[in-house]
C-alpha cells in the first residue's frame, strides 16, 4: 500500500503542479491581453488625434483675376492650419500696379489681406471646409467678418475657394501643398 500511496501522492503532486501551471499560463495570457489591448487603444487614440487636421501653404492665382472686361491677374500667398480645436488662416492678395506695359507682370500692390481664426473644420473625401472670422484689409475690408475656405488636398493644380465679405475667390495652387488628415 505504501507503493500505491507514494504513486498517488506523486500523481496528486503532478496534477497540482499542472493546475498551478495552467493558472500561471492563464495569468500570463491575461496580462499579455491587457498590455496588447492598451497598446492598441493608445495607438487608436493617437491616430484619432491625428485625423481631422488640415494644413497648407503656398502661392495661388485667382481664376479670372479681378474679373470684368479688362481683368488684372491676382496672386495670393495663403497659409493655414486647423483641427477640431481651431486654427489660423492667412491670405495676402497681390495685383500689378500697372495694367499693361512695363511693370504689368509685377505683383506689387497689396489688394487684400485676410487674417483670421478658424473656428470649425469639416473634412470630406479629399478636402475640407474651414470656417471662422477674420479681419480683412483692402478689398472687402472689415473686422469680425465670417469666412469660408474650401480646400482640396494635393500640390500644385489643386483648388481653393475663399468666400469673405460677400466675395468669392476661386483659386488654383501654383506652388505649395495642402494636406487633409
Amino acid at each position: 500500500m505504501s507503493r500505491y500511496g507514494s504513486l498517488t501522492h506523486k500523481l496528486t503532486a503532478w496534477l497540482l503542479c499542472q493546475s498551478r501551471l495552467r493558472w500561471s499560463c492563464l495569468g500570463v495570457l491575461l496580462l499579455a491581453a491587457i498590455v496588447v489591448g492598451s497598446i492598441i487603444s493608445s495607438r487608436a487614440s493617437g491616430e484619432a488625434m491625428l485625423h481631422g487636421r488640415v494644413a497648407g501653404a503656398g502661392k495661388t492665382i485667382i481664376e479670372g483675376g479681378t474679373g470684368g472686361n479688362s481683368p488684372l491677374p491676382v496672386t495670393t500667398l495663403v497659409a493655414f492650419h486647423a483641427d477640431a480645436q481651431g486654427g489660423d488662416f492667412e491670405c495676402l492678395a497681390f495685383a500689378p500696379s500697372q495694367a499693361t506695359g512695363a511693370g504689368s507682370g509685377e505683383f506689387d500692390t497689396n489688394a487684400m489681406y485676410v487674417t483670421g481664426n478658424v473656428t470649425s473644420v469639416e473634412i470630406s473625401k479629399g478636402g475640407a471646409t474651414l470656417r471662422g472670422t477674420a479681419t480683412v484689409t483692402g478689398l472687402g475690408g472689415g473686422q469680425g467678418l465670417p469666412f469660408t475656405m474650401l480646400v482640396q488636398k494635393a500640390g500644385p493644380g489643386t483648388t481653393l475657394k475663399l468666400e469673405v465679405s460677400g466675395l468669392t475667390f476661386p483659386e488654383i495652387l501654383v506652388e505649395g501643398h495642402i494636406s487633409v488628415d
